[in-house]
């Protein structure tokens, strides 16, 4: 009996139960919660990741990439059909161009850590140097003409990027305003640039990819939207790369960073390179798609000055930053331009115009002067924020 009682029940000498092996209980995991579960709004449990390329994603949480594709489905879908020709020529075309433009100086200033007052003047080399590669070479794509003044201008940025080796912060600062001072000024005495005109004022040549025009406001959106994305996309991998994260050391402390092996000046032409070639990529779309001229006035030091504070506002080194600072200096502006008309007109309140640009000035300064104390590193950095609130509700900590 005492032998019956101490035989296993399992598969041993004379017993009756399941071949031995691995027990049950060592075939029980503990349960995680599946993606998408009523109580995991925006988490990343139950998202396994199984090799290191998911890990490293540029949207590693699933949530991430459905809103991601949402966007991109609204931006190349339904706005084409829903938005009109004026939403298009005013607001979404210069927008998307002009985030294009901050990219590049974030490239630059926010990755790099080089100060740059002159990424209007290098969109000018490439709108003239792409009007230049149509008119002088026969049967040339126009896109290839763009990227072509996109190469131009990376060699200019190269020139003026040379002091970068010697100076730093508001000194590299005033270098390149003296190149912003400088191209413009050989662009309006030198008369091979502008094909001798008088006026100085060319008319861009017109838009025909693949044997299409594309001469309607919706056509010339999808257009600027497609070049946009794709190098938004480039600019997104080259920070997360080896090349960004060498620009980071750049930024945060040079000397160390040549010590553990990076070339500085490699690291900092580069920049001055791939910055330079966004903005003249961006300066030709500029030219083409919005203007519709290229002239040498468009790209003064104003638009250097905006294309700045969009990447201050909307977050230094940060992608995401370069079209949220460029939404708030477009359509801010308008939005608030509409809102003092309308109650104007509904209050009749007989504002003179002078009077609601003043207000309007003055309430979009006190909002740039609001945003900057609440956070300082730009509205990119609230957007954060609050999604790693999202991640921990409901919960406190």
């Amino acid at each position: 009996m005492l032998a019956a009682l101490a035989a296993p029940k399992g598969g041993g000498a004379g017993g009756n139960g399941p071949p031995r092996g691995r027990p049950k209980a060592a075939r029980a995991f503990v349960s995680f919660p599946r993606p998408g579960a009523t109580d995991m709004l925006y988490r990343e449990a139950g998202q396994f990741k199984t090799t290191y390329a998911a890990d490293t994603a540029m949207f590693p949480i699933l949530q991430d990439r459905i809103g991601f594709v949402a966007l991109l489905l609204v931006a190349f879908v339904a706005v084409p059909i829903l938005a009109s020709p004026y939403l298009f020529s005013a607001i979404l075309i210069p927008f998307l161009i002009l985030s294009l433009a901050a990219i590049g100086l974030n490239i630059l200033t926010g990755y790099a850590g080089q100060l740059s007052l002159g990424a209007a003047a290098f969109m000018a080399v490439g709108a003239f140097a792409s009007y230049n590669f149509v008119l002088r070479i026969p049967g040339i794509p126009l896109l290839l003409a763009f990227a072509g003044g996109g190469v131009m201008a990376a060699a200019v940025g190269l020139v003026f990027g040379l002091p970068s080796l010697r100076i730093r912060g508001f000194y590299l600062a005033v270098a390149t305003l003296a190149a912003q001072f400088f191209i413009l000024w050989a662009l309006t005495k030198i008369g091979w640039f502008t094909n001798y005109n008088a006026s100085g004022v060319i008319t861009a040549q017109q838009i025909v990819i693949l044997g299409r025009a594309f001469d309607t406001p919706q056509e010339k959106y999808l257009l600027v939207l497609a070049i946009v994305t794709a190098m938004a996309f480039a600019a997104k991998n080259m920070g997360r790369g080896n090349i960004g994260r060498q620009w980071m050391a750049i930024r945060d402390m040079d000397v160390a960073a040549e010590v553990i092996g990076i070339r500085p000046m490699r690291a900092k032409l580069l920049a001055f390179a791939v910055s330079s070639f966004y903005c003249g990529v961006a300066g030709a779309l500029f030219a083409y798609a919005y203007l519709g001229t290229v002239e040498p006035e468009a790209y003064n030091l104003d638009l250097s000055f905006r294309i700045l504070f969009m990447i201050i506002i909307g977050g230094v080194g940060t992608v995401l930053g370069s079209f949220l600072g460029s939404a708030f200096i477009v359509i801010l502006p308008i939005a608030l331009n509409m809102l003092v008309t309308w109650l104007d007109g509904t209050l009749h309140l007989n504002v003179a115009s002078s009077a609601a640009s003043n207000v309007e000035l003055m309430v979009f300064g006190g909002l740039i002067i609001f945003f900057l104390i609440v956070e300082p590193h730009g509205l990119a950095r609230i957007w954060q924020i609050a999604k790693e609130k999202l991640r921990l509700w409901p919960f406190p900590h």
